[in-house]
Parts: C-alpha cells; sequence; structure tokens
C-alpha cells in the first residue's frame, strides 16, 4: 500500500501535504497520537524545504510519499533544493528556550529537533536527484 503527492514549495500547500499524510497513517492503521505526530512532522520537513532547500516559495516542487513496510509507517519527502543535513543540526538547549524564549537569539531552529522527537525514525540523504528525507513512525 503506498501513494505519492507532488506539491508546489508554497507555505499554502503544506496542509495539503499534511492531510496526505495523515489519511494514509490513519488507513495503516496509527492512532489518533502517531496521526497528529505524523502530520506536525511532514509540516516541519515541508517548512524546512520551502526556508532552506529552496530558500524561498515557488522554487521547486515537494513529492511526498509514503507506504507501509513491515508495521512501519514511512514518509519519503524529496526536493531539488540546496543540500541539507538535519545530522548536522545540533540539539536546541531546550532550557534556554523555555527559559528566555523572548531573547532566544534566532528564530526557527526547532524543526529537526520535532522531526527526531515526534518519528522513530529520521534519514537523509543527498544525491544528484536532490534532498530524501525519509521519517518513520512505527505502527503499534
Amino acid at each position: 500500500m503506498g501513494n505519492t503527492l507532488t506539491i508546489p514549495g508554497r507555505y499554502d500547500k503544506i496542509q495539503q501535504a499534511c492531510q496526505f499524510v495523515a489519511a494514509g497513517a490513519a488507513q495503516a492503521g496509527l492512532d489518533d497520537t502517531a496521526v497528529f505526530h505524523v502530520e506536525l512532522a511532514c509540516d516541519e520537513a515541508c517548512t524546512n524545504v520551502i526556508e532552506h532547500a529552496y530558500g524561498t516559495e515557488d522554487a521547486g516542487n515537494i513529492r511526498i510519499s509514503w507506504e507501509v513496510k513491515a508495521s512501519r509507517f514511512v514518509i519519503t519527502i524529496h526536493d531539488n533544493g540546496r543540500a541539507f543535513d538535519p545530522d548536522e543540526v545540533p540539539a536546541p538547549v531546550t532550557d534556554e528556550i523555555a527559559n528566555d524564549a523572548a531573547d532566544f537569539p534566532r528564530v526557527g531552529g526547532l524543526g529537526v529537533h520535532f522531526m527526531r522527537k515526534l518519528m522513530d525514525e529520521v534519514r537523509y540523504k543527498f544525491d544528484q536527484d536532490g534532498n530524501t528525507l525519509v521519517l518513520v513512525k512505527v505502527i503499534q
């Protein structure tokens, strides 16, 4: 079982991608909390594509697919933007953020952290075809 959706890299299209993966997650048997986690991770990933890989809206497409493999719900998000390796993003200092949010020097930077916390596995690959992010949620 699996599906693919391609959307323009625009913020107003991210909700469509999130609904697409949420419907797939529900169909795959994930509970409501896991479906919500999948939606949030997809939102963060697509936002990162627009902001970091493309650098602006309408600079390219985002291809989102999902499939069920051996009791795992697997989302693959692909773009043709600049290389981005989430493994190079340091974990945020969450106490600093929570205690001093008004003075925190940068906006954002939590997307990769959220994806790592919400999903059971996060894998990344960049090659001549672009960026591929794989997000996995175990079906329980």
